[in-house]
């Protein structure tokens, strides 16, 4: 339960800086998901998050 949590939390933030990451090249990845629900347009930014993933982990690595 608390990962679904922690899910719905990241989707969330992801959504309100969605414009944000879309300015920096980062929601026009493959993988990156843009779709409207009942009127209200749903940013899930998976190839992103990837990408920001891999990035986090080669600094933590490098340190």
């Amino acid at each position: 339960m608390r990962w679904l949590l922690v899910l719905v939390l990241c989707l969330l933030v992801f959504n309100r800086f969605g414009d944000w990451m879309t300015r920096h090249g980062f929601g026009r990845l493959p993988g990156d998901l843009r779709f409207r629900v009942a009127g209200r347009e749903v940013f899930v930014p998976v190839g992103s998050a990837l990408l920001l993933f891999l990035i986090a982990s080669a600094i933590a690595w490098i340190r």
